[in-house]
């Protein structure tokens, strides 16, 4: 692999990483709610869940779904339904910052599936592996997952810590349910975006 590949790849999963998307407002949302725990927690799983979606893609997922045009719309279909059901958790979440709230923050398994469910990640492993190694030799998708996995992670730590921002901003109930409630119908946007 030459560098410039390996440059462009590093560029791609960067913007696909950094880019608003449903992993990335969970991230924010739930960093400003519970703290920076509980936001690397689930970065991590969403960092390790995008990864091994990568590499099933990579290794052979993608001709699969190049013969079985409907999985892609099924796969689609399912991952918004889970979107917007989070984002509906979003939406009635009460703000109260009591510690048994903690009960319902994002986990590193709940990061892990969402990428799993999530039609962007889908969308950049299939467009990703299409565009810089469409042979999809074992070596390239090891290296391109390898270049994804810290930069898929920084990313995500970037909206970490706009959540731990905003977080201290928001310490009132009042003020919790109307970012959560903001932060919610922009999920739910994104849906959208990805159906039109």
């Amino acid at each position: 692999m030459t560098l410039s590949l390996i440059t462009s790849m590093s560029l791609f999963a960067l913007a696909a990483s950094l880019s608003p998307g449903p992993v990335n407002l969970v991230s924010l949302s739930g960093s400003a709610r519970y703290g920076t725990k509980t936001g690397l927690r689930f970065i991590t799983g969403a960092t390790l869940g995008f990864v091994a979606l990568f590499l099933v893609i990579g290794f052979g997922l993608h001709y699969l779904i190049s013969q079985l045009t409907w999985i892609t719309q099924v796969l689609q279909w399912l991952g918004i339904m889970f979107l917007l059901y989070l984002s509906y958790q979003l939406f009635i979440d009460d703000g109260r910052l009591d510690a048994d709230g903690h009960k319902n923050a994002p986990t590193f398994m709940t990061g892990a599936v969402m990428q799993w469910l999530n039609p962007k990640a889908w969308l950049a492993s299939l467009s990703g592996i299409a565009a810089y190694i469409p042979s999809a030799k074992a070596f390239e998708v090891v290296t391109f997952a390898g270049l994804y996995l810290p930069i898929c992670w920084l990313s995500l730590g970037v909206w970490v810590w706009i959540g731990i921002v905003l977080g201290q901003y928001f310490q009132s109930p009042e003020k919790m349910r109307l970012m959560n409630k903001t932060l919610a119908v922009l999920l739910a946007a994104s849906c959208l975006l990805l159906v039109v």
